[in-house]
């Protein structure tokens, strides 16, 4: 099993994911950027929900910035690699300033894909959060996080493709994980793809208008 593109990965899940759901159906889907939206849309469609979209960062060491010690989406807790944060010996100040730099890039760049338009309130709501594939899971952690952090009723995290061990601490932050490709020898997303293309910012901002005209 492979998937043609983004779109392809999309349909697909969004096929998977109104089986698990059935009539309990969402109120939002939140798609991690960029690819990750473009696979949500498809899957906003078949439930008949918003969508919207969520930033996370990932979180480079200082002076090694290339290095991931863990993500952080604009509130919400923050994923920590503690174990190599104290490798690392990064102290206490550097880590809060590189985690409010990140804050604040997340947020930048959620308002540039909204357009400027507030975020929807997340309280109370049925949330599935979708990437377009993950590997060791930490900005979609962080997305889970900040959605629980603001009080929603009920979440999913979806995704096209993602290695078994990373399912299982995924299930740990989420109501239901739903996957329809979980393969062995997991490397990287890209390889489940025919076409995995870099997604631009205007495609992104494409996808969130046609799911609202409005905007």
């Amino acid at each position: 099993m492979r998937y043609v593109d983004r779109e392809d990965a999309g349909r697909q899940l969004a096929d998977a994911v109104s089986a698990r759901l059935g009539e309990r159906g969402a109120d939002l889907v939140l798609g991690i950027p960029r690819g990750g939206v473009i696979v949500a849309a498809p899957v906003a469609a078949a439930l008949g929900a918003a969508l919207d979209v969520a930033v996370a960062r990932k979180l480079g060491a200082p002076h090694q910035p290339e290095l991931a010690i863990g993500a952080v989406a604009p509130t919400g807790p923050a994923v920590l690699n503690r174990p190599l944060i104290a490798r690392l010996r990064v102290g206490e100040d550097a880590l809060q300033a590189a985690l409010d730099a990140a804050r604040v890039e997340a947020r930048r760049r959620e308002s540039v894909y909204r357009m400027g338009r507030d975020a929807t309130d997340y309280e109370e709501q049925r949330i599935v959060v979708v990437d377009d594939g993950i590997a060791t899971g930490a900005t979609v952690i962080a997305v889970a996080r900040m959605v629980r952090a603001a009080g929603s009723r009920n979440l999913v995290i979806a995704v096209p493709v993602a290695p078994p061990e990373t399912l299982v601490e995924l299930a740990t932050e989420a109501d239901e994980v739903v996957c329809p490709l979980a393969p062995r020898g997991f490397r990287a997303v890209g390889e489940w793809y025919d076409d995995f293309a870099q997604v631009g910012d205007a495609e992104v901002i494409t996808a969130l208008e046609r799911a609202d005209p409005v905007r």
